[in-house]
């Protein structure tokens, strides 16, 4: 295929040039999770050794949370594998990290877990990353706190200090992904048992659980409603080398995109069981889906996919990460759809720049009621966070005519060499 050469505009601020309206087909390898390598890192601070690490995406979320680690004293080296990295965090010892880098990623909070179960004392600054509705710290501090750690939070830092963690058993309020994966950082090297109930089940907490176990925690019940915790000493850990899960929610993406443009694309390198919702709803909207053990096939040759309606939950549901790209897909579907955001507030903030893209969506508190049209329409949009980046791609690759697409910052977070797999896929996509 021909390279197409889209017109470059004026400015000097990156932005995507989609020239939509040409379906996708072929075969793309999904990489590592994004949400399970920003626990991943956070993870190794624990182990008074060398870890490495495969697999990992070669996003911005990692290159900040290395800065991170480095302020630390935790050393890296990246094998002559790209996507493998080195961790040495032998001679690490606690410092104060940087608000500026913390406030670019939710994740950097897990520091605050990691530290103070290494070292029994951590000042973390207060998280930052997309803004996609409240996001307390709450559960968190009341993990930690229920080990043993005194917690002060003051002028954005978080002070945690604990002169020995003890193990108990709590129960999230909330099956909170974040505030399980901080409590079971500390709860590592705490005295005795401790039981996380109503924990959350995503697939990153089991690939944090897999990877502690494999440098000689002790954890059982990953991925079910109840996780046990053994406490092993940190001195005890052993560096060991991981795979990190691959990413459900990129794979998710380009099989969306596949839909929403007409085509048929095949993700490799996945577990489909992750993304088993989002494959039973893109089969109701009418597309084929072929499953294999590490692949997932998906079309819509032919017709317009047709409305469905789509609850987000926590996992097994349908994941809050997915609906945004998916309502772009729903935005050209035949009919109307509702769409039911139950896990964040602020999940919709990109609905106003597909509406300028001629989507028909209105908003009513925690639903999207999506009318669908024939075709979405080129137009200048901005990315207000990640997802909300995906989806516009995602309308800019079914829209007729060149869509032009700022933020990408917010792209960069998640998405490994998103522009090179698209390409790939027959799309005709330049970053400028």
């Amino acid at each position: 295929m021909a390279v197409v050469r889209l017109p470059v505009p004026e400015g000097s601020e990156p932005r995507l040039m989609i020239d939509g309206g040409r379906p996708l087909r072929g075969t793309v390898k999904a990489s590592g999770c994004k949400n399970a390598a920003v626990a991943l890192l956070p993870a190794a601070l624990l182990v008074p050794g060398v870890t490495r690490l495969e697999n990992v995406p070669r996003i911005s979320d990692i290159a900040v949370l290395q800065t991170l680690l480095e302020s630390t004293g935790t050393a890296f080296a990246a094998s002559r594998s790209c996507d493998t990295l080195l961790v040495d965090a032998t001679d690490a010892r606690p410092a104060t990290l940087h608000a500026d880098l913390t406030r670019r990623m939710r994740a950097s909070f897990y520091l605050l877990g990691a530290l103070l179960g290494r070292f029994g004392e951590a000042d973390v600054p207060l998280p930052g990353g997309c803004e996609i509705g409240s996001r307390p710290v709450d559960l968190h501090l009341k993990g930690l706190r229920a080990l043993g750690a005194e917690i002060r939070v003051e002028h954005g830092l978080a002070r945690a200090r604990a002169a020995r963690l003890r193990g108990t058993s709590l129960y999230m309020d909330v099956a909170s992904v974040g505030a399980t994966i901080n409590t079971m950082l500390a709860a590592v090297s705490a005295e005795g048992t401790t039981s996380i109930h109503n924990a959350a089940r995503e697939p990153h907490v089991v690939d944090l659980a897999s990877f502690l176990n494999s440098c000689g925690a002790r954890i059982h019940g990953a991925g079910t409603d109840v996780i046990r915790i053994e406490g092993t000493p940190c001195r005890s850990l052993r560096g060991a080398s991981h795979s990190v899960v691959p990413d459900s929610i990129e794979a998710a993406t380009y099989l969306i995109a596949a839909c929403a443009t007409g085509g048929r694309v095949t993700v490799e390198a996945i577990i489909p069981v992750h993304i088993a919702a989002v494959l039973a709803k893109l089969k109701e909207a009418g597309a084929t889906v072929r499953v294999c053990e590490d692949t997932a096939t998906v079309g819509m040759t032919g017709a317009r996919p047709r409305a469905v309606h789509v609850t987000t939950l926590p996992y097994p549901g349908f994941p809050t990460d997915a609906q945004q790209p998916f309502g772009s897909l729903l935005s050209v579907a035949d009919g109307t759809s509702v769409v039911t955001e139950t896990v964040w507030d602020g999940r919709f903030k990109h609905v106003s720049e597909l509406i300028r893209m001629g989507a028909r969506i209105r908003v009513e508190g925690r639903a999207a009621i999506v009318e669908g049209v024939c075709n979405l329409f080129a137009a200048a949009v901005r990315a207000t966070d990640l997802r909300a980046g995906a989806a516009l791609v995602v309308a800019g690759l079914a829209a007729r005519g060149i869509t032009e697409v700022t933020g990408l910052q917010h792209l960069d977070r998640g998405y490994d060499s998103l522009v090179g797999k698209l390409r790939s896929l027959g799309a005709a996509v330049e970053r400028v």
